[in-house]
Order: C-alpha cells, then sequence, then structure tokens
C-alpha cells in the first residue's frame, strides 16, 4: 500500500444545512451544544473543549454539505492541494473561527474539508463525581452523595461521521489515499471476507492511541450521511440526554440506550427535525497501530453488547 497524501489529526466538523435556524438551534441545544456563533446564514456550534465550533448549519433547503477533518499542519494543506485530484487551493477560511482548508470531493459526490488553524476558545469545565466501582474502589465518593440536576447531555466534541454509499470498496480506498485514515475492522457477510459490508476506519497516529473510529463508511442503495456523532463524558451523560430529548417529545428517537460491539462506546441516536440523525456517546475503545485491522463478520460486528438491536431504520438510513 502506498503512503497516503497527508494523515489528518482529528475530525473536526459536520456541516449540513437547514431551512430555519432556529429551529436548529433548539435542536442542538437540547442535544447538550452551545451557540459559538451565528450570522444570518449560518450556525456554529460547539461543545465544551477548545475547539471553536464542532457542528454547522448552513441556511437552505435540507441537505448533507460535509465533514472536515484537521490537518496538522498548513503544510498538510498545501500538499494536498497540490497532490490530489480536483482538490481546491488553499482557502482562507471566511467564517467564524477562520483557519486555512483545502476542499475534496469524495467518491459519492460530498465534500471533505481539510482544516488548519482554525481558532481556539477557552474550554468548559464539568465537574462530575467519581464512580464507586465495587470491583476497584467502592469508597472513590466515600461520604459525597451522587446528585445531578436534570438537562441536557453535555457535548464535549464529534467523534465520528458515517456516510452511507453505493461505492464501498472506491469510497474507503479514496479517504485512506486522500486523508490518511486507516481500518480497524471490516465488517463482512456471508462467511466472505471480500464482501465487505462497513469499513470502520481510524486516525493515523502510529503508536499513539486514538478513537477506534473516526469514520465509517456503510455500504448502501443511496449514498448519504448516515450519522453524525458527539462524545459526552459518561453513562450517566448518556442517559440524562436521552430523557431530556425524550421529554420534549418533539423528536424522533432512533437507537439505543446500548453499548456496541465494535468501538464498544455506550450509544444513543436521535434525529433532528429533517432527519438528520445524531449520536451521544461515552467510552470508546482505544486503538494504536498494534491493532492492525481485524475482519468481523456482520451478525457479530454490527450486534450489540447489550441493549436492542439495530433497526431496519437505523441501518439503511441516509439524509442525502
Amino acid at each position: 500500500m502506498t503512503d497516503p497524501i497527508i494523515r489528518v489529526a482529528d475530525i473536526a466538523w459536520g456541516r449540513i444545512r437547514s431551512p430555519d435556524l432556529d429551529k436548529q438551534e433548539e435542536f442542538l441545544t437540547r442535544f447538550g451544544m452551545i451557540r459559538s456563533a451565528r450570522t444570518d446564514t449560518a450556525l456554529y456550534m460547539r461543545g465544551t473543549t477548545s475547539s471553536h465550533h464542532i457542528h454547522v448549519t448552513e441556511l437552505g433547503d435540507p441537505g448533507f454539505v460535509s465533514l472536515a477533518f484537521r490537518a496538522s499542519s498548513e503544510d498538510d494543506l498545501h500538499k494536498l492541494a497540490a497532490e490530489a485530484e480536483g482538490a481546491s487551493s488553499v482557502e482562507d477560511i471566511d467564517e467564524p473561527g477562520g483557519g486555512k482548508r483545502v476542499r475534496l470531493t469524495e467518491p459519492n459526490g460530498y465534500t471533505i474539508e481539510v482544516v488548519h488553524g482554525v481558532e481556539e476558545v477557552a474550554e468548559i469545565p464539568i465537574e462530575r463525581h467519581a464512580y464507586n466501582f465495587g470491583n476497584i474502589d467502592k469508597y472513590k465518593r466515600a461520604g459525597e452523595l451522587w446528585r445531578v440536576d436534570k438537562g441536557p447531555a453535555r457535548v464535549m466534541r464529534i467523534g465520528h461521521g458515517v456516510l452511507g454509499t453505493t461505492k464501498l470498496e472506491e469510497s474507503t480506498a479514496w479517504v485512506r489515499k486522500h486523508i490518511g485514515l486507516i481500518a480497524s475492522d471490516e465488517v463482512f457477510v456471508e462467511g466472505d471476507k471480500d464482501k465487505v459490508i462497513a469499513s470502520f476506519n481510524r486516525i493515523d497516529a502510529g503508536e499513539q492511541f486514538v478513537d477506534h473510529h473516526v469514520f465509517l463508511y456503510v455500504g448502501n442503495e443511496k449514498a448519504g450521511l448516515n450519522h453524525i456523532s458527539f462524545e459526552v463524558p459518561d453513562f450517566d451523560d448518556v442517559m440524562m440526554g436521552h430523557e431530556h430529548l425524550r421529554d420534549t417529545g418533539d423528536y424522533d428517537h432512533v437507537w439505543g440506550i446500548g453499548r456496541h460491539v465494535l468501538g464498544s462506546q455506550i450509544y444513543d441516536y436521535w434525529k433532528d427535525p429533517w432527519g438528520r440523525v445524531h449520536e451521544h456517546w461515552a467510552d470508546t475503545d482505544t486503538l494504536n497501530n498494534a491493532y492492525g485491522t481485524r475482519y468481523v463478520p456482520a451478525e457479530e460486528g454490527l450486534n450489540s453488547q447489550w441493549g436492542e438491536p439495530a433497526p431496519m431504520e437505523f441501518i439503511n438510513h441516509v439524509s442525502p
């Protein structure tokens, strides 16, 4: 396998379009994000980490626009612009947060933004009680009562994006060549490792540990966004977020709560007002290059360790 053009450092944001920014902001606030900036034509939402924003909504007809990934340096942007077929030049980002980017078009026609130098903001501290684990330290929280105010989950960061594709092999090859992702787990059917139906890809950081996956392609009859995923601190935040969204009565719940097999995250999935799926998760597996790539049968890989099986509504879902 040839070396990729660059190796990105992390995912930066997801970008969608919505016809009503007020309604979109209300959902994302209830989901646990915080407004970072807003213009007449776009909404920028952040989490508790130093990223200026992790979610962008442009004003317009409902649709999925792009996923953005962080380059390790501006030099990587220039390398990508020079060597990637169809790449834009290195552009100044004329949006809140600034920075520079190169725009690429992946095989399904969606934009991949590779960005660098976006403004950072002050982190928002999260105070959290310690867990008393009976088999490790039952007295970690000795004398301290567990009391948590009701409200939304506290989204920290964007964790990964998932696209449905009619061109799975071509798409995975493209994302590995252009932004240097590597396969964690390939999910196959019919006992044939050549019949891959889903590909979990992670950042290539060598010996450094990273999330199990940052980008996932799933074979589908149509291309589009399956979901965008956001990390929250712990199991309780997943549960609190679930109850908060449930109690509004305004949004469709898709799947959860459960624990994945691949990645091991505790998950919960909700649709925004225009059907785009957003995930809360906590407690992912972290891997480095010692893990390599595994091939996993679908009956194992797409199952849950606990919780209900994935509904077909979720498996087949794409938002164009």
